[in-house]
Formats: C-alpha cells, sequence, structure tokens
C-alpha cells in the first residue's frame, strides 16, 4: 500500500479526490484545453454507464458539463493499455446513447463531448504531449467531420513544449511526479493551485481514511476473486475426475448402473447428482 502523501495525481484515489473539486477540475480542463470554462454541472466521479444489463458498462473517471452543455470525461490511466484508442471508442459509444431521451428524433441535440486521457507513457510513439482526434475525410484532410466528438490523450512524457505550452507540459510533468519541486518549476500560478489543494488533501485526517477504506475494499474484492477462483478449480478439477472415472469405466464395458454405484461410492454423490454425470459425460444412464 502506497501513502497517501506519496501519491500522484496519476494514482486513481488522488485523481478522483482531486477532481471532486469544481474549481480544481475546471482549472486543469483550462489549462489542458487552453480555453475558460464554466461547469454548470457537479462533478461526478466513478460514474457507471451501461445501455443494458446484459451488455458491458464503463466506470468513468470524472465526468461533468459546462454552460454550453459540453460535457467532460476525464480519464487517468496510470497502467499501460494497449487497448485506449478503442476504449475511448467504447466510452464515446455509451456517452451518447445516454444523452438522447428516449423517443428523441433530433441527433443535433447530442452534446459536443471530450474525452480526455492521460497517460505517463506515449501509446502513439510520437513524442508528443498532446494528441487529439477528431473525424476527418481522407479525400480532403482539412474537412472535418462536424460531430462535437473529440477525444485527446496526453502523455507525461511528450518532448514538443513549444508546440503545446510551457504550462500543460509543466503540468503534465507535474501529474507524473506532484510533488513542490516540479510544480515550482512550472511557474505556473494555476499549477500551485493545484498543488496547495492536492496537499491539503493528503494532510486531511478524513481524506486518509477514505482512502485507506478504498484500499481494504481493493484488497476484500481481490480475495474474493481469488477465492471464487479457487472456488471454480476445485470444481473444474472434480468434474475432470468425474468424466475421466466414467470414460475408463465405459472402456472397461461396465453397465450403466455399475458405473452409477461406483460413482455414488467413489465421489459421494447422491443417485441423482451420479445419473447427471453420466448423462453428460456419456450420454446415457441406462
Amino acid at each position: 500500500m502506497i501513502p497517501l502523501s506519496e501519491l500522484t495525481l496519476l494514482d486513481r484515489f488522488l485523481f478522483d479526490a482531486v477532481m471532486e473539486n469544481e474549481d480544481i477540475h475546471k482549472t486543469i480542463l483550462q489549462i489542458i484545453l487552453g480555453r475558460d470554462i464554466a461547469l454548470l454541472t457537479k462533478n461526478q466521479t466513478e460514474k457507471e454507464l451501461r445501455t443494458s444489463p446484459l451488455l458491458r458498462s464503463i466506470r468513468m473517471d470524472v465526468y461533468a458539463m459546462d454552460e454550453e452543455k459540453i460535457i467532460y470525461n476525464s480519464e487517468m490511466q496510470k497502467q499501460l493499455k494497449y487497448d485506449l484508442p478503442k476504449r475511448s471508442r467504447f466510452y464515446q459509444s455509451l456517452m451518447d446513447a445516454s444523452l438522447l431521451e428516449p423517443g428523441s428524433i433530433h441527433f443535433n441535440l447530442l452534446n459536443d463531448t471530450y474525452i480526455i486521457v492521460i497517460t505517463p507513457y506515449d501509446i502513439f510513439g510520437l513524442g508528443k504531449y498532446k494528441y487529439t482526434f477528431r473525424a476527418r475525410c481522407d479525400e480532403a484532410l482539412d474537412c472535418i467531420l462536424p460531430d462535437g466528438a473529440v477525444r485527446m490523450f496526453l502523455n507525461t512524457r511528450g518532448n514538443n513544449r513549444e508546440e503545446v505550452g510551457a504550462e500543460l507540459a509543466g503540468f503534465l510533468e507535474y501529474a507524473e511526479k506532484t510533488d513542490e519541486e516540479t510544480m515550482l518549476k512550472t511557474g505556473s500560478d494555476a499549477v500551485r493551485k493545484i498543488h496547495e489543494h492536492i496537499s491539503k488533501i493528503k494532510a486531511s485526517e478524513e481524506m486518509g481514511v477514505r482512502y485507506m477504506q478504498a484500499w481494504e475494499e481493493k484488497v476484500q474484492e481481490r480475495e474474493e476473486g481469488r477465492s471464487e477462483g479457487r472456488v471454480e478449480g476445485r470444481a473444474e478439477g472434480r468434474n475432470e475426475g468425474i468424466e475421466a472415472f466414467i470414460l475408463d469405466n465405459l472402456e472397461e464395458k461396465k453397465t450403466g448402473e455399475q458405473i452409477l454405484l461406483k460413482l455414488m461410492k467413489r465421489f459421494s454423490l447422491s443417485r441423482e447428482e451420479a445419473e447427471g454425470y453420466l448423462q453428460k459425460y456419456s450420454g446415457s444412464t441406462e
């Protein structure tokens, strides 16, 4: 367990805790997008979206809307994931599906959206701090599809500072280290404000308790998953043993009744259970 005091913005718990503050969230978005933003809705962290109980859901790190009804989904992805481009496509589809009321016939009512993913690695390998994607025409590259959907991938280890500006590059470097020295190097009042808020979070006893509880829940989920896996593994192994036992007896030309009796004794099964296994692995209970 990493102490709360040593977490960086790349750690999801700290990122979500920081982005719960509307002013700090707005400040970070303004650094990334390079324009003023007035958020309208209260920030939502760990927002879940799904179109059906039977289909794959997503859990968004931070979700908000501004006064122009533009939707922002900000994600921090510390672990290396090679599927981020298609993952962002899936996020986009579920976001869009949630934006129109049932029966709505006007697709122009869809909100403009930004999906922003921050990583400590360069998934495109071009050395840039920021990659911004909008759909465009292959036959006329300056013709951008006006569908209002923007996906941005931010890399904390870029090398094109002169292209993105010192403040964004400094913020991304700060996100990876999240210490006072890196903050001071940025020379940015906005990054200083973010750092002061993070310092308060790390010094908060209440936040320390929340962090401990979140960690314990994660450990418990992992243990439950391991326990379920062990149970499933034992069940699978037992089934394989029963199948092999049945097939061996069939090769020895044992009758169905003989196999049933031996199954019941060998594996402590009821007659009904033994008949079920015999039916499953031999196709017969005779």
